[in-house]
């Protein structure tokens, strides 16, 4: 129960520090530690993520960082495309979701490793709405098909794209996340009710509320710790996940 409890804490924590992170987290916890079938893991982690993004996201609300701009042109998108992936999940089993996961957690990991984001508003390239639409798009579709929130690429696309400061790009990734991941587990509960799975609302609930308290935690830290040092951490992380979860998944595909 300890790790459980250390790994829902960490949930939060990243969220609050990241804007991201929160679903790299929450379906290895649920799956290894909890033990938990894959699809049932993904669509908790939809559920714990979009509750505590939330949670997350008020007092930034309150302090006017998100853009809503942003939220409009990149999150509504995003909770269509969030549907499709959800939809997608269930034509596939859940070793096959894992290892795309795995694959996610590499891109992720490439994200965080990277040198600080210089906002192309400070270039002359612009993208068009739509095209900003089609990303969301993308984005949410990944979310959907493997219960990740997201925020890993929502937080580049917004400082790159939309120019924003790495913290407004962090405050409105929650309010994204959220969304998303209610339209992906509104889905969800399709392929789950197709594959005869039920979700545990108390562990759900558990991990849930140890996680609010993580993400005021790493709220807090976010205006303290130097952010790359923070993304360079993550990312290292990331790569060591990402490798045990192909050596788990793997051989059940051979």
């Amino acid at each position: 129960m300890i790790h459980v409890v250390a790994g829902a804490m960490s949930i939060g924590i990243t969220l609050g520090l990241l804007g991201s992170g929160g679903s790299i987290v929450t379906v290895p916890v649920l799956a290894y530690l909890v033990g938990q079938e894959q699809k049932v893991a993904i669509a908790g982690s939809l559920v714990i993520v979009g509750l505590i993004s939330f949670i997350a996201s008020l007092p930034l609300i309150k302090r006017k960082q998100v853009d809503w701009h942003s939220v409009l042109y990149f999150g509504v998108p995003g909770m269509i495309g969030t549907y499709l992936g959800a939809w997608a999940a269930g034509f596939v089993n859940g070793d096959v979701q894992f290892i795309a996961f795995a694959g996610v957690m590499v891109i992720a990991a490439y994200k965080m490793l990277q040198p600080k984001l210089q906002s192309e508003s400070e270039g002359d390239t612009k993208r068009s709405i739509a095209k900003i639409g089609l990303d969301g798009i993308l984005v949410g579709s990944v979310t959907g098909f493997v219960g990740v929130g997201g925020g890993f690429l929502i937080v580049p696309a917004l400082v790159i794209l939309g120019g924003l400061t790495m913290q407004r790009a962090v405050a409105t990734s929650l309010v994204i996340i959220a969304m998303k991941s209610l339209s992906g587990f509104i889905k969800y509960q399709q392929v789950l009710d197709a594959n005869q799975l039920h979700l545990d609302w108390s562990v759900i609930a558990l991990v849930t509320i140890i996680g609010i308290v993580g993400s005021q935690v790493g709220t807090q830290l976010n205006q303290r710790i130097p952010q790359q040092a923070l993304k360079t951490g993550f990312g290292i992380f990331l790569v060591l996940m990402a490798g045990y979860i192909s050596w788990q998944t793997v051989p059940a595909l051979i």
